[in-house]
């Protein structure tokens, strides 16, 4: 699955494209164990605009409380559902250089830092483990 493609769908849904971060981490739940349809559907849209940044490319703005997608974020997303005929080449809008990017935009801190995010991972594996052994005592 790739997560700039899903929070720009989730964020589109959402009346004034703003979802709080709660709405947002419930959705991306539930798209990310829909199967490998979506999975699929979000590498084929991402593979149409490489190099997909969300907040250096100002798609999504931070809000109090959540993100808002911006015209432009919305305009990206449009284009990547666009459909062409196959024969067909593939635009590629024009991304701004990173050297202006830097100089333009504010610092935007981590999400997550890998050490928090492998952390959870594990923690969520071990979770279910622990439910898989309580569902095979219980079934016994």
């Amino acid at each position: 699955m790739n997560f700039q493609v899903t929070v720009l769908k989730i964020l589109v849904s959402y009346p004034g494209g703003f979802a709080a971060m709660e709405d947002l981490k419930r959705d991306m739940a539930i798209l990310a164990t829909s199967g490998r349809d979506w999975a699929d559907r979000t590498k084929r849209l991402a593979a149409r605009v490489p190099g997909l940044d969300l907040f250096s490319q100002r798609l999504v703005e931070r809000e109090a409380g959540g993100w808002r997608v911006t015209a432009k974020g919305r305009a990206v997303l449009e284009f990547m559902e666009a459909r062409r005929p196959p024969s067909e080449p593939v635009p590629v809008p024009p991304v701004q250089d990173a050297a202006e990017v830097a100089t333009t935009s504010p610092a935007v801190p981590p999400l997550q830092l890998p050490a928090e995010r492998a952390k959870r991972r594990r923690e969520r594996r071990e979770r279910r483990r622990e439910a898989r052994e309580r569902a095979r005592a219980n079934a016994s």
